[in-house]
């Protein structure tokens, strides 16, 4: 019996066109999520998306730091947006929300149920990992990538990925914290560069830095020559992500 024979007798007849149905009516709610999420976050620019894991409890030095680096990038101007959960999602969204400009939390509906953390002056909810990561992507001047697990290397990557492709505009991406990352970049350079999965200059999309104040002057650096605002090109990349 074939993989097709065994799934048409797994159904019930009748049920696929119910289902197709379904499939259909779900494209206008992810359509409705990118549409509202658009709205709500235009005004937000300059932003700069932090990352890190939601395991993380508040007395934490990763805690810590993200919150510090999360104030100073408030009070410099930037909006902070992070995935608004536990952890160091609140870190960041604490920070920023103390500080002079918006905090913004981009939640995520999880069959595990990830509460939303109180620090959030913007808060919009998410069914699609892949609308959410959009949005992230969309509305960034830079990404701060602090120690985290799987979400936060798959947000990490499909930075790097977007910008290596040239499917979406350069922006600084700052990991922070160089021991955590350490065992990572090697690995990037020893398999990846030395078997010719990427190129050298792959590895100069990522920077490592420590300290929160330097964090915020490397994303000022990276636009001292041409403002914040995305250039008619990188208008144009944004709209064909």
């Amino acid at each position: 019996m074939t993989a097709k024979d065994k799934l048409s007798s797994s159904m019930p007849e009748g049920n696929a066109p119910r289902f197709n149905a379904r499939e259909s009516w779900r494209i206008f709610g992810i359509m409705a999520e990118f549409v509202e999420a658009t709205e709500r976050l235009n005004a937000i620019r300059p932003a700069v998306s932090i990352f890190g894991s939601a395991r993380i409890p508040p007395d934490h030095h990763y805690y810590i730091l993200t919150e510090k680096i999360a104030r100073l990038l408030s009070d410099s101007g930037f909006s902070v947006i992070s995935g608004g959960g536990p952890g160091i999602m609140e870190a960041a969204n604490k920070g920023a929300y103390f500080g002079k400009s918006p905090s913004i939390g981009l939640n995520i509906q999880l069959p595990m149920e990830q509460h939303s953390n109180p620090y959030q002056d913007i808060s919009q909810t998410f069914q699609h990992f892949f609308a959410r990561k959009f949005m992230f992507v969309k509305f960034a001047t830079a990404y701060v990538v602090m120690p985290g697990g799987f979400g936060t290397l798959d947000e990490l990557l499909e930075a790097m990925t977007l910008i290596q492709t040239r499917k979406s505009r350069r922006i600084p991406i700052i990991l922070v914290h160089g021991p955590f990352w350490k065992g990572l970049l090697d690995w990037f350079r020893d398999r990846l560069v030395a078997e010719r999965m990427i190129n050298p200059e792959d590895l100069d999309l990522v920077q490592v830095i420590d300290e929160p104040e330097e964090v915020v002057a490397a994303i000022f650096k990276h636009y001292e020559s041409r403002g914040f605002t995305p250039l008619p090109e990188e208008h144009e990349l944004m709209l064909n992500l």
